[in-house]
């Protein structure tokens, strides 16, 4: 895994503060970016999961218990 650097701009004021308080400017930066990505990975993996079981409520509705019962005979009878 490699580095990229990034820049933004902030207000002067905010960066003084900042050193005052003896802020690593750039971990609480690279802290909140690495968040924000993560809290969006798992919003689109959920997204994702609802569609994969609406889709797997659909296929159950289209097989229906004909399907379930009747590939059960199927395997019965040696088909």
């Amino acid at each position: 895994m490699g580095w990229v650097t990034v820049s933004t701009k902030v207000r002067r004021d905010v960066v003084e503060k900042a050193r005052k308080y003896d802020i690593n400017i750039s971990q609480v930066l690279r802290k909140a970016l690495e968040k924000e990505v993560e809290k969006r990975e798992l919003e689109e993996l959920s997204q994702l999961a609802a569609r994969v079981a609406e889709g797997l409520g659909k296929a159950s509705v289209e097989l229906g218990e004909d399907y379930a019962a009747r590939s059960v005979r199927e395997d019965r009878e040696g088909r």
